[in-house]
């Protein structure tokens, strides 16, 4: 066989190599920074909403108040899912992992809707602000059902963000957690050509339809080396019990060379920008439900980790113990990552499909050189 040299060998998961031009999000790894069209994550947190963010992303400007309010009532004309979708999910086996149900589902809006395969930016564009709006109605729907409960119907006079958190809980959130979650979205809502967003791509320059599109997407973001990071660090913070025992936790990890989850960024060599926002309001709610466990426990991991391996926390680290505060099991952490992400997923295939091209890399061969063919009944 061959074996390619240092100088040809492809980068391992395509690492540092520029697959697309695009407009919509820069991020800077070495000194910590994240844009959405040119706006500083800092101000959106601060400023933004879910709803203006998601104008922000798929049109390339902030809107107007007009603008938004439009925006805003479009969405929430589109919240409701057909019954045969519910139905569907309420026949999953048991034990189906809920980011399964969630990929089952999104395609499946696709059957249901009549213009699924007409292809242009307009229709593109329409079905973008479709799915933003359906798919957190698709994980509160997933939630209920889990819990042995029936999905709640969207209530048109809550803002994205509290009638998300009412349809899985079953009642109007605290204006901290309508925040929390507001922000939750905000700061998922774009990152670059991540790994969901790439397969989001490649599906879309097929000239396929945007549900199919959005299912890969989904399928990728399941995948625990993607979405569920922050699942495996609320676990991790239930293991681990108590803050008296993170620092022997934290130093019998390190001897086994075991993994701290939470910490560390592919791209970010610096802290996560987004981090800060969801640590305050950690530190928030943990007051406001009056359980301090889980932040103080967080608190000291991120001291002793940090001391021990020179990394800092990532937007993973402190969303654990946010969305445990916010009444959302750790199953379904990576189904609101969804429920945000489908912002960039939507904005990157309609950047894709305005101009496409097909996504056809070359692969680097490493195998044997040309080889004879030996009949069967002499090998």
């Amino acid at each position: 066989m061959n074996s390619p040299t240092t100088e040809n060998a492809a980068p391992k998961g395509l690492k540092n190599v520029v697959a697309a031009d695009s407009s919509i999000s820069h991020v800077d790894g070495i000194v910590g920074s994240l844009m959405y069209r040119g706006y500083h994550i800092d101000e959106l947190a601060e400023n933004s909403t879910f709803e203006e963010t998601a104008y922000l992303l798929f049109q390339g400007e902030l809107p107007s108040k007009t603008q938004l309010e439009e925006f805003s009532a479009d969405l929430k004309k589109e919240r409701s899912i057909p019954d045969e979708v519910i139905a569907q999910l309420k026949s999953s086996p048991a034990g189906t992992h809920p980011m399964a149900q969630l990929r089952t589902a999104v395609s499946l809006l696709g059957e249901y809707d009549p213009g699924a395969e007409e292809h242009s930016i307009e229709a593109f564009s329409k079905r973008s602000l479709m799915l933003t709006a359906k798919i957190s109605t698709l994980v509160a729907a997933i939630k209920r059902i889990r819990d042995g409960q029936e999905p709640i119907a969207p209530d048109e006079s809550l803002s994205h963000a509290a009638n998300f958190m009412y349809m899985m809980n079953g009642e109007k959130p605290s204006a901290d957690a309508e925040k929390a979650m507001d922000l939750v979205l905000i700061l998922h809502a774009e990152h670059g050509l991540n790994a969901s967003t790439f397969a989001a791509r490649v599906i879309a320059a097929t000239l396929t339809d945007i549900y199919s599109a959005i299912t890969g997407a989904v399928g990728s973001l399941k995948g625990p080396l993607h979405g569920g990071a922050n699942t495996a660090v609320l676990n991790t913070l239930q293991e681990v019990g108590s803050v008296e025992n993170v620092a022997d936790w934290v130093a019998k990890t390190r001897a086994s060379k075991g993994k701290f989850m939470g910490f560390g960024h592919a791209v970010y060599q610096t802290q996560d920008p987004r981090a800060k926002f969801l640590k305050e309001l950690s530190r928030r709610l943990s007051i406001e439900t009056g359980e301090p466990k889980w932040y103080d426990m967080s608190i000291e991991m991120e001291k002793h980790v940090v001391a021990a391996i020179k990394r800092e926390c990532n937007v993973d680290f402190y969303s654990a113990s946010l969305q445990h505060y916010m009444g959302i099991p750790s199953e379904l952490f990576t189904c609101i990552f969804a429920a945000s992400r489908v912002i960039g997923w939507c904005a990157h295939v309609l950047e894709q499909i305005d101009g496409n091209k097909i996504i056809r890399p070359k692969a680097n061969y490493i195998g044997y050189d040309q080889r004879c063919y030996v009949p069967v009944s002499k090998r």
